[in-house]
């Protein structure tokens, strides 16, 4: 799948222009749906060193996005073309009914797998909040 992600609000608190607190799951998600190989697309309304901030950001917390704010890399749009980034799934806190979390996500797109959340700082605290989520 092509899944276009956004930033403020959606990986992070909404915090703009300062990158917000890391939303709890929002990288163990992404990178687990990374290495399923689905195409990821950063699709947010930063530019410019906001851009770069928030990207370096994803990258130092282990998210290369294949796009950004494009369909492919390396996209060239002319003024006229449409700023519509094509994908599969939208993931964004401005979803009718809100963003869900990112617990939430991963159920929706993986009914049946569960999130490996092992990789996390402080495994046994979020291992036992997640677990609480998929109890629920």
């Amino acid at each position: 799948m092509i899944i276009a992600v956004d930033f403020d609000g959606t990986i992070v608190e909404d915090a703009y222009p300062r990158i917000g607190k890391e939303k709890i799951f929002a990288f163990q998600t992404l990178r687990a749906l990374h290495q399923e190989r689905h195409k990821l697309i950063l699709w947010t309304c930063r530019k410019g060193k906001s851009l770069e901030e928030a990207t370096a950001f994803c990258r130092k917390n282990g998210i290369e996005f294949y796009a950004v704010n494009s369909n492919y890399p390396g996209e060239v749009r002319e003024a006229e073309d449409s700023p519509k980034i094509v994908a599969d799934v939208y993931i964004d806190d401005r979803n009718l009914g809100g963003f869900p979390g990112w617990s939430e996500v991963w159920r929706i797109l993986k009914p049946d797998e569960e999130l490996d959340v092992s990789e996390t700082r402080s495994r046994g605290f979020l291992s036992k909040i997640f677990n609480s989520f998929s109890s629920l």
